[in-house]
Formats: C-alpha cells, sequence, structure tokens
C-alpha cells in the first residue's frame, strides 16, 4: 500500500528541521557558496522538484564532494531525497 502524501505543512516543518540540524552539523566547514547551494537544496525539497533535486545534488557531488556526503549521510535530509526519488528522481 502506498503511503499517503503529508500535509504541506507536515512536509515544511520536517524539511526546516532536517536543514537546520545539517547546517548545524556542517557547522563552520561550510563556505557561503555551500551554504546557498544547502539552501538552494531546501528550496528544491520543499516544492517537492524532483529535477531541481537531482540537478543541485548532482552539482553538489561534482564541486563540492564533503557538502555532498554530508547531505548523504545526514538521516533525515536523506529520509526526504528518498521520498523524492519515488516521485522521480
Amino acid at each position: 500500500m502506498a503511503e499517503k502524501p503529508k500535509p504541506p505543512e507536515d512536509h515544511s516543518d520536517e524539511v526546516h528541521a532536517a536543514f537546520d540540524d545539517l547546517h548545524e552539523r556542517i557547522g563552520t566547514r561550510a563556505t557561503s557558496d555551500s551554504k546557498i547551494r544547502v539552501e538552494a537544496l531546501r528550496e528544491a525539497v520543499l516544492a517537492q522538484d524532483a529535477s531541481a533535486v537531482k540537478a543541485h545534488l548532482d552539482e553538489m557531488k561534482a564541486s563540492h564532494g564533503w557538502l555532498w556526503t554530508e547531505l548523504t549521510r545526514h538521516p533525515r535530509v536523506a529520509a526526504l531525497v528518498n521520498e523524492l526519488a519515488l516521485m522521480g528522481l
């Protein structure tokens, strides 16, 4: 049985909490450029835009390997991306 989509406010709260936690985890290692990239990814996840999420992840993997690694290791962010994968990522 397919999981029911979350109400928009629940999704938004979950995304914000996960990315806020990610910001705390990467802390001072984050440059202004990497912070901008994480925020762009957050916006794509909030919009549930699978193609934009994929583009941001591909770009991060190519130019900011350490950041991509942190994203994929963060359980809450990874879960959100996995949800989007079910939508066609």
